[in-house]
């Protein structure tokens, strides 16, 4: 393997002046939605290539039963639109070590560590609570003990201590191997045109339609939402966050993304789908504070209806994009 001193795959990019893409706006219903689809959307942009053209997949997301589909682009439609092939990188010895391997050939790793140590996460679970979470490593110095990241929206670097725990570099002689999933990315001698990247993006979304959900994942989850509520709330309110963001805040970020997705497509008639999936994400937010009121309160009837705007709005998206993606009608 190289050397342990390495460049970055990204030249020059600094976390100091990093700027995050518009679809992490503070100015957003959802700012952030999950860590692997917010990673992409800033390694993508950083790459200077559309982030917003890989969201037809939210178009897929279904209610699982006590969960909303945590979101993850498709790994073959980063390839069939930008280029770029991700697959699992093998961890057979020291993750660091595959990690600036990697980074001297010019390919992103993204992997599956603990949130305990990542310094941007601070008043969340940085050294509070340990989680799972994706990152991917722009720039790795083990001498200076330096790692530079892309994680949930934006870019960031931590060090010394942080690092160590990261990578669990002062684990025991006889700890277990440290072993943690790991995905690479390679990315192509020449990025495709923006043109062939929506005509990729338009076809996609038709192929994701047909994947859609049989029936409304957001009237199925109506069904047990209050019933969940009650059981929650005799819980721990720790259990509180994380079951509205396995819920509301899944489907809610996953719908403002198709917005976002269907107004850079700029079709003739994109207008009313784009505002039923808007209004998806607004119910959503709105509910989540129903929740939280619910739960302190012990009163749980006004969720028995609250997310029926979202039900109705969902059903008039389908149906609208259901002209629009028929595959018997000229594209637009």
């Amino acid at each position: 393997m190289s050397s342990l001193n390495a460049t970055a795959v990204f030249d020059g990019l600094d976390p100091a002046r990093f700027t995050p893409h518009p679809l992490h706006s503070s100015e957003r219903m959802w700012p952030e939605t999950n860590c692997y689809v917010d990673l992409w959307i800033e390694v993508l942009a950083a790459r200077g290539l559309p982030p917003e053209a890989m969201l037809g997949f939210t178009l897929t997301q279904d209610f699982e039963g006590d969960q909303f589909t945590f979101f993850k682009v498709p790994l073959e439609d980063l390839e069939a639109l930008y280029g770029i092939k991700v697959t699992e990188l093998a961890i057979f010895d020291r993750p660091e070590r595959h990690v600036i391997e990697q980074i001297r050939r010019g390919r992103l790793t993204l992997l599956e560590l603990d949130s305990f140590y990542l310094p941007d996460t601070r008043g969340l679970t940085y050294r509070h609570e340990h989680g799972k979470t994706t990152v991917a490593v722009n720039r790795l110095d083990l001498e200076a003990r330096t790692l530079d990241y892309f994680h949930n929206g934006g870019f960031f670097t931590l060090s010394g201590e942080d690092l160590d725990g990261l990578f669990q570099l002062n684990a025991a002689p006889d700890s277990l191997p440290f072993l943690p999933y790991t995905e690479f990315a390679k990315f192509p001698a020449r990025d495709p045109a923006e043109n062939a990247i929506r005509e990729t993006a338009w076809r996609l979304l038709r192929h994701h339609f047909g994947r859609r959900p049989e029936e409304n994942p957001i009237r199925a989850f109506a069904k047990v939402f209050p019933d969940q509520v009650r059981e929650l709330a005799e819980r721990d309110f720790s259990v509180f966050h994380k079951y509205a963001f396995n819920t509301l805040r899944q489907f809610g970020a996953n719908f403002e993304l198709l917005a976002s997705h269907l107004a850079w497509l700029d079709k003739p008639g994109f207008a009313e789908p784009e505002r039923h999936a808007l209004r998806i994400s607004e119910v959503a937010k709105s509910t989540q504070f129903q929740l939280a009121r619910a739960v302190s309160r012990k009163k749980f009837e006004p969720l028995m209806t609250a997310l029926d705007p979202a039900a109705e709005a969902w059903d008039l998206l389908v149906a609208d994009l259901r002209r629009m993606l028929d595959p018997s009608r000229e594209a637009a």
